[in-house]
């Protein structure tokens, strides 16, 4: 195919997709006053929760299924291209301060590699042959999860994620802003939340963007609430890694068991910090070491190691 041919194929795909429509209404946006432009895109944006509402039950499908593999010892990675990719890179590397995962856990891929992040790289969303090589660099295994994540629903470096994934039995999940994508044609599980036209012709870092968040932030946040990461709605496995999370560390272990500030600082010294520990220590009456081994003994959950104490 010729260079000239392949531009007006892809031209003609474009064409067809909802996030690239133009919208002629909005043709002298440049004209309006500050205020008013800032109204129009204030309404765009209130159109996108209703949009991921309209995908809940396939979105909570697809957490049952990474909490499940997770659970076993899985991975989950994200893998896209441009803001969709930035967008996986930021939910992983939020995984580790506020669930005390482990970095290689939750892993973002972002065509054209961590320079990528800051600056384009030209052509690296073209090519499945780097998405191949990517999850080939992290030894995926079956027991791990790859989201490939694209507002178009058809970028390469996503679909050849995820078919190379679903090649190796992986479970798969395909986020697209696009009804009939190839995208979650090519996974297990299909997330189309269709956001309509951007209020500038194809920026899909806008409204389609800001649906890519809320669904990443539900897949890791409710799949670390599935594995015990939390207590009710507390945060007891946060790595207090700056004096902000120390702070919250001490808060979230008094609101938890209603300890003054003594009992809280010495329940977290003789758990080295530990907040899901320290908790099960004043709760149950236990030392560290017990409470550590009630933690192994429940696989992490919270929950599980005060019921076998009896509380």
């Amino acid at each position: 195919m010729t260079s000239t041919s392949h531009h007006r194929e892809l031209r003609n795909q474009l064409e067809t997709l909802t996030t690239e429509a133009f919208r002629p209404e909005l043709a002298d946006i440049d004209q309006l006053s500050t205020l008013d432009i800032a109204r129009l895109m204030n309404g765009e944006d209130s159109a996108v929760p209703a949009a991921v509402a309209a995908r809940l039950p396939e979105i909570a499908a697809a957490i049952d299924a990474v909490a499940e593999r997770m659970g076993r010892g899985g991975r989950l990675v994200y893998a896209g291209a441009g803001t969709a990719g930035r967008l996986g890179v930021l939910d992983a590397s939020e995984c580790p301060p506020t669930f005390n995962t482990d970095p290689s856990e939750v892993v973002g891929l972002i065509a054209g590699g961590p320079d990528a992040v800051v600056a384009s790289v030209e052509g690296a969303e073209d090519s499945a042959d780097l998405a191949r090589a990517d999850l080939d660099a992290l030894a995926l295994t079956d027991a791990d999860t790859v989201v490939g994540i694209s507002a178009s629903g058809r970028t390469p470096y996503a679909i050849g994620a995820v078919e190379h994934a679903r090649g190796i039995g992986a479970l798969t999940i395909g986020l697209a802003c696009n009804p009939g994508s190839a995208l979650a044609a090519a996974a297990e599980h299909g997330i189309e939340v269709v956001v309509g036209p951007e209020l500038l012709t194809g920026s899909t870092r806008l409204k389609a963007g800001t649906a890519q968040k809320l669904v990443l932030n539900m897949l890791s946040t409710i799949t670390m609430i599935r594995l015990g990461k939390t207590y009710g709605n507390l945060m007891v496995d946060v790595r207090a890694s700056n004096e902000k999370l120390r702070a919250r560390s001490r808060r979230i272990v008094a609101l938890a068991t209603g300890a003054d500030e003594e009992e809280t600082e010495r329940a977290l010294a003789a758990t080295d910090g530990e907040v899901k520990n320290a908790i099960l220590t004043i709760l149950a009456g236990v030392d560290g070491p017990t409470a550590a081994r009630l933690l192994e003994d429940s696989g992490g959950h919270l929950r599980a190691a005060l019921t076998a104490t009896g509380r």
